[in-house]
C-alpha cells in the first residue's frame, strides 16, 4: 500500500522535494510554494485520513513512516528533501530520525519536536480524544470554527478563519479523527536529542507571530528562518516569504 500523491517531475536525476501537509490539509497545500521550484521534481503527498489517502487507516507513526517509505520507493525517489508543516513536520522529523535512505535535508515549518512531561502527555491525550469525538459526531464547520480559535491560530483574522473553515470542512470527520488519535502529540516521542545529534541538514521555519514555535526553534540545533507577516501557517499566510527561505536553503 502507498499514499496518494501528485508528482511533478523535472529533469531525470534531479533531487525531489517531498511535501507533507498539516492536519486537515491535503496534497495541494504546499503547491503555491513548491511550484516555484521547477528545477526540482516535486511530490505532494496526501497523509493517511486526508485527500486521496482518506481511506488509509494507521495505528501510529510507525505505520505512517512505513507508508511514506513505500511511497517514495514506488516513485523511484532516491535523492530528496523532506518538507513538512505542523503534523507533516512531525511526521518528517520522526521519519528523518528513524533513517530515510537518500534524505538530503529536512525542512520543518511549525512542527512540534515532542512533549517532555508525562502530565503534558496525559492532558494532550484527553484533549485530542475530545477533538476526535467532535470530528466524528458534529458538523465539520462547527468543529473547525472552534479548532481555529485555539491559541496557536491567534494571528488569524475572522476572514482568514472562515476561509480555512470552509476549506477544511471538505474533509471526512471520521478519518480525521482516526489520524488525530494515531499521531497525537501524546504518543510522539520527544525528538530533541535525536534531531540535535542528526547528520542531515535541518532547517526550521516559523512565522514571526507564532511565539510558541519560535520557542521550539530555539531548542533545536537547526538553522532557523523567521517568516515575516505570518503566524503558525506561514506558507499560507506569506508564501513568498517561505519561497525565499527555501530558495536560500536549496542554494546552500
Amino acid at each position: 500500500m502507498i499514499l496518494h500523491a501528485q508528482a511533478k517531475q523535472a529533469q531525470p536525476g534531479s533531487p525531489w522535494l517531498v511535501f507533507l501537509h498539516g492536519f486537515s490539509g491535503d496534497a495541494t497545500e504546499w503547491m503555491t510554494v513548491g511550484e516555484q521550484f521547477t528545477d526540482y521534481s516535486r511530490l505532494y503527498i496526501d497523509l493517511p485520513g486526508h485527500g486521496g489517502s482518506a481511506d488509509i487507516r494507521v495505528g501510529g507513526f510507525t505505520d505512517v513512516i512505513a507508508l511514506l517509505r513505500e511511497t517514495l520507493l514506488s516513485y523511484n525517489i532516491l535523492k530528496f528533501w523532506l518538507l513538512g508543516y505542523s503534523l507533516g513536520g512531525r511526521v518528517a522529523m520522526m521519519a528523518a530520525c528513524q533513517g530515510m535512505p537518500g534524505l538530503m535535508g529536512l525542512v520543518v515549518e511549525g512542527g512540534h519536536p515532542g512533549l517532555q512531561d508525562e502530565s503534558e502527555r496525559a492532558v494532550r491525550q484527553q484533549s485530542d480524544r475530545l477533538w476526535a469525538q467532535r470530528f466524528r459526531q458534529e458538523a465539520l464547520p462547527e468543529v473547525f470554527r472552534d479548532w481555529y480559535q485555539q491559541p496557536v491560530f491567534a494571528s488569524l483574522n475572522a476572514q482568514q478563519r472562515e476561509a480555512l473553515v470552509a476549506l477544511r470542512s471538505r474533509n471526512n470527520g471520521e478519518t480525521l479523527a482516526a489520524m488525530l488519535e494515531a499521531t497525537s502529540l501524546a504518543v510522539q516521542p520527544d525528538l530533541r536529542d535525536a534531531l540535535n545529534a542528526r547528520e542531515f541538514p535541518f532547517y526550521y521555519l516559523y512565522g514571526e507571530r507564532d511565539s510558541k514555535f519560535r520557542a521550539f526553534a530555539a531548542e533545536l540545533a537547526a538553522s532557523s528562518h523567521v517568516i515575516r507577516n505570518a503566524g503558525h501557517n506561514a506558507h499560507r499566510e506569506n508564501p513568498a516569504g517561505v519561497v525565499d527561505s527555501l530558495a536560500q536553503i536549496l542554494r546552500l
